[in-house]
């Protein structure tokens, strides 16, 4: 029961995070839909590995797929159609769920799924990688800064292209409300109010979104107001027909594009610290990211129930990831 399952391996973010899985050493299945076997088969047999096909909504051969699984690792976006059919197998099979989603539903889910989790001594990690891997250790870091924090700003800088999948997963999954954590529960905000983050190069205006560190960082702190902004550099987010695009940024994409982050935590007496965090391009930390969580969670580092990863690996965990950095300021 050591080995690892990549899910929607076949795609641009499930390929490279199965690479990565492989380097890591791992006993790795990658899988997908049986209408991708082409591409897992050919990827099964250059990393030299066993593969699995099913669909999500097929209950036994989906079950019958995990049997021997002990970590799945979900990459098949949009998450809105493949988080709860896998969650809920991962709770009803024994294993420990892990994804890179970064859709608000799928943490409310598995916020939903906690006590049953817990029940079943599985851990649901969603967002293992990506952007509540780099705020929630940034968030983490800046909050041990004060003696009670009473709330926090934060805001993620992307930038470079985006995959085929990861647009067409944000075209499907748009949040409707506009929203903030306010005295611990979360309200509506107007879009409109926008406000600027130093990433490093002077000010840049950010616009707030729903992101899921709303759950995660709140989970992580219980820092009872919380507010998250993003801002995407110009021609980050494509226009157009999204099932024309490119895969995915090429190698030279990624490394011209690193992703920054910033946050503010203010306390109880008002007074604010901030830091900045540097890291390597989003989709080279997120398919590094939760291939290190996979193999931690493999060599028994998981806690049961609904997690996240600043919980579960520390505040430190995205400074192991690449070439990251936190800058007090």
């Amino acid at each position: 029961m050591k080995k690892l399952m990549i899910y929607g391996a076949g795609g641009y973010t499930g390929r490279m995070a199965a690479a990565n899985a492989k380097g890591a050493g791992v006993d790795l299945v990658v899988a997908g839909r049986p209408v991708d076997k082409e591409k897992i088969s050919t990827l099964a047999e250059e990393l030299e590995c066993e593969y699995r096909l099913f669909t999500v909504d097929d209950v036994p051969d989906r079950d019958a797929a995990l049997d021997g699984i002990a970590v799945l690792l979900n990459c098949a976006g949009p998450f809105l159609w493949t988080a709860e059919p896998l969650m809920r197998a991962c709770v009803e099979t024994g294993t420990h769920y892990l994804d890179i989603a970064a859709e608000l539903d799928s943490y409310r889910l598995a916020e939903q799924l906690d006590d049953r989790a817990q029940a079943a001594g599985i851990m649901l990690l969603p967002g293992s990688g990506g952007s509540v891997a780099i705020l929630g250790s940034l968030a983490v870091h800046a909050a041990k800064r004060v003696t009670a924090p009473r709330s926090l700003s934060i805001a993620l800088h992307v930038a470079g292209g985006f995959s085929r999948g990861s647009a067409i997963s944000a075209s499907e999954n748009v949040t409707t409300e506009c929203l903030h954590r306010v005295d611990g529960s979360l309200a509506t905000r107007s879009p409109e109010e926008v406000r600027d983050f130093d990433f490093g190069q002077g000010p840049a205006t950010c616009f707030p979104v729903s992101l899921p560190d709303l759950i995660t960082i709140w989970k992580a702190t219980n820092i009872p107001n919380i507010e998250t902004f993003v801002h995407v550099t110009d021609g980050a987010f494509p226009d157009g027909d999204l099932a024309a695009m490119p895969d995915g940024p090429s190698l030279q994409e990624r490394e011209a594009n690193r992703y920054h982050a910033a946050v503010e935590v203010t306390d109880e007496s008002g007074m604010k610290v901030r830091s900045v965090l540097d890291t390597v391009n989003g989709y080279t930390f997120t398919t590094l990211a939760a291939a290190e969580a996979a193999r931690r969670v493999l060599d028994g580092q998981a806690v049961p129930g609904f997690q996240t990863p600043a919980v579960v690996f520390g505040e430190g965990f995205a400074e192991t990831i690449a070439d990251t950095s936190i800058t007090d300021l």
